[in-house]
């Protein structure tokens, strides 16, 4: 299979990633509200164990979508998306480490984390959108690592921006034809 044929088959199975960054974004939703009307611990608990619900939910989205939600067996890809959310699994207990400095350091870190996950998702789906939103989120990361002491608000931006970028992929593939009631 060539690169291209491999981006494709993902791109088609999982609407170019695009219900996962839904997914993700109501995870980081949640933890924004359990933040502002719980506890900021409470909360990376909240994104943590929604963190775990993002692929099943994408995958949900996706075959209400009429997509796969699968690639095809063989696709060589398969192993860069299994190690990118190995990469991630490590990652958070860095985020854990940051948090028992600064609570809200928590979510800055898993923005910058999230962040850098995105970018393996532009050769993942051969899509040049990754870099930005990976961009995006870990510049939001460093950004309200520095200037922000809410936790509520720094889950809240990483939803928003995740939002906005889960439309313009929606938006994205209904533009390519890869999103139609077949797909």
């Amino acid at each position: 299979m060539l690169m291209s044929e491999a981006q494709a088959d993902m791109r088609r199975g999982y609407l170019g990633g695009a219900p996962g960054v839904l997914a993700s974004s109501l995870a980081w939703w949640v933890a924004a509200g359990v933040a502002w009307f719980m506890s900021p611990q409470q909360a990376m608990w909240a994104l943590f164990i929604g963190g775990m619900l993002i692929h099943p939910a994408g995958i949900l989205i996706a075959k209400v979508l009429r997509a796969s939600g699968a690639h095809s067996k063989g696709n060589p890809l398969a192993e860069l998306a299994a190690a990118n959310t190995f990469w991630l699994i490590f990652s958070i207990a860095l985020a854990y480490a940051a948090s028992l400095q600064r609570v809200e350091w928590f979510f800055s870190a898993m923005l910058l984390t999230i962040g850098g996950r995105y970018l393996t998702f532009a050769p993942l789906y051969g899509m040049r959108f990754y870099w930005g939103l990976g961009l995006a989120l870990a510049g939001a990361g460093f950004a309200t690592g520095l200037w922000v002491r809410e936790a509520a608000i720094v889950a809240a931006v990483g939803a928003a921006i995740e939002l906005v970028a889960a439309a313009v992929a929606f938006t994205l593939q209904c533009k390519s034809g890869r999103m139609t009631a077949t797909a």
